[in-house]
């Protein structure tokens, strides 16, 4: 049962008080004050100075880099002196995906959450738990003065989801740890220890507009409910992608009609998978029945394509007040054919690591507008080499219709080291806690460990967080029992850190 019913009539205030009093307390109640922070990626500044002042309210020695990473360093519990010091690590920055008809302001407003049973999650927009768990954790280890543990230099990275820029930017000889405790891991099972790079690909290019015809009616379309989800993690899911899903609609209205293309606008950031997407054109009247059965016939593949990922997928058709332009329409065929044919989703799975995707396209945005189009997309790969090899077919793919193409924010993978001495540790740990072995592998998704790994090369790594699902997407939530048995385990792991 939901405790929102009882929450309707109250403010995002009393909300977060409700979440504070979950165990453990210290470290819910720090989530809940670290989301009324509005924290979204390269907009940082509000949530660094939140980070700054917590930690030197506790009197800790506190600094920021030249990027914008905050770093804190807190002194060895008492008898832990001796132990190896530890880098704790998170991010500062969240996803802003919110649900289309969800009127809420991310740049003013706090996350507004709310208990679901064995789950918090917010209102119809992103939660934060990745990675605010993670730092909600890590503050609450500062602020304890019961826990066992060694020297701690707590490091909160900025602007990992559109860039990791932060990771990228920080530079050698800030820290002096020789274990980093990555906490942006999703499961609460897995122990990862190395996981893909990534590089940031958008296609732009312009066209010439005409005038729609007098005899022609202009229409909405709309596609949407899709799932979403995480571009990396969850990639591997089948889940729909909305920009692709609408090229394929429009590429079928095209076999039997000639529609008019005004606007193209779906998807958002590169990091999560497309949920909507919406297109305005104009079709002669004496077409628009077979307009209407063609979004009948689509809403039908949706359901028997579609039906067990994204259930609530569907195609929307509007009237609307008549246009004046819209593209060329061979113009606007070219880029539907380049669209239909760029990559998308898995592009090769590990051949080494069972049911690991290896490579990887997520097309994350496509508008076109006014004369202008653009097409954003993420590529991911384990291997650096196939990597290059799906840029250069993306990159082929949209410069044959005469596209200029970028890439930007490439980042390296990490390489497993499984034979670490922490890996052993943590893994043994878990066994013995949970009576199971925990699953040590390696993620699709884009961690910093292994840009941090290229100043620091020196330094064991690994990662470990609760459950969290639907991150990426207005379906975020984390389990809070999940939250309990992982924060049970850090403090083993803490207590256990080997000697220098």
């Amino acid at each position: 049962m939901s405790l929102w019913i009882s929450y309707l009539s109250t403010n995002t205030e009393s909300m977060s008080n409700a979440i504070s009093t979950l165990q453990p307390q210290a470290l819910w109640k720090n989530f809940a004050d670290l989301n009324a922070v509005p924290r979204a990626s390269k907009k940082e500044e509000r949530v660094i100075q939140f980070m700054v002042d917590y930690g030197k309210n506790l009197g800790l020695e506190t600094m920021t880099d030249s990027i914008g990473n905050v770093i804190i360093k807190k002194p060895a519990s008492a008898g832990m002196e001796h132990r190896q010091t530890i880098v704790m690590q998170s991010h500062l920055d969240m996803v802003h995906q919110k649900n289309s008809d969800m009127d809420f302001n991310f740049d003013t407003e706090g996350i507004k959450m709310l208990i679901e049973e064995d789950w918090v999650r917010a209102d119809g927009t992103t939660l934060g738990a990745d990675n605010g768990i993670g730092v909600a954790t890590i503050m609450a280890v500062l602020a304890a003065t019961d826990i066992e543990h060694p020297a701690i230099e707590a490091l909160f990275t900025i602007d990992e989801e559109t860039g990791m820029t932060g990771a990228l930017g920080l530079k050698g000889g800030l820290l002096t740890g020789t274990i980093l405790l990555n906490l942006d891991t999703e499961d609460d099972n897995e122990l990862t220890i190395g996981c893909a790079g990534g590089v940031d690909l958008t296609a732009k290019g312009m066209f010439s507009e005409i005038t729609v015809p007098s005899n022609y009616i202009s229409y909405k379309v709309m596609i949407k409910g899709l799932s979403g989800g995480h571009s990396g993690m969850d990639i591997h899911k089948g889940l729909g992608n909305a920009n692709k899903l609408m090229n394929r609609f429009l590429l079928e209205l095209s076999k039997d009609t000639n529609p008019m293309i005004s606007t193209i606008d779906g998807g958002g950031l590169r990091n999560a998978i497309p949920r909507e997407s919406y297109c305005i054109l104009s079709i002669a009247s004496s077409e628009t029945v077979k307009l209407k059965s063609k979004v009948q016939e689509f809403q039908k593949i949706l359901l028997a394509e579609y039906g067990t990922t994204d259930p609530d997928a569907s195609i929307q058709l509007d009237t609307i007040d008549k246009v004046k332009t819209c593209g060329t329409p061979d113009l606007v065929m070219q880029f539907l054919r380049a669209v239909y044919a760029c990559p998308n989703g898995i592009y090769r799975m590990s051949p080494d690591i069972n049911d690991l995707v290896q490579t990887s396209n997520n097309v994350a945005r496509v508008k076109l507008d006014q004369g202008r189009y653009e097409v954003l997309c993420l590529t991911r790969s384990s291997v650096d080499s196939e990597k290059q090899d799906l840029e250069n077919a993306i990159k082929s793919t949209f410069q044959l219709i005469g596209a200029e193409v970028e890439t930007s924010g490439s980042y390296p993978g990490w390489t497993q080291k499984p034979s670490a001495p922490i890996i052993q540790l943590m893994s043994n740990i878990y066994q013995n806690m949970f009576k199971e072995k925990p699953q040590v592998n390696a993620c699709h998704a884009g961690l910093e460990c292994g840009i941090i790994g290229t100043n620091y090369p020196d330094m064991d790594m690994i990662s470990f967080g609760p459950n969290i699902r639907g991150a990426h997407s207005p379906d975020e939530k984390v389990q809070i029992s999940s939250v309990q048995k992982y924060w049970k385990y850090l403090m083993e792991v803490l207590k256990n850190i080997p000697e220098k």
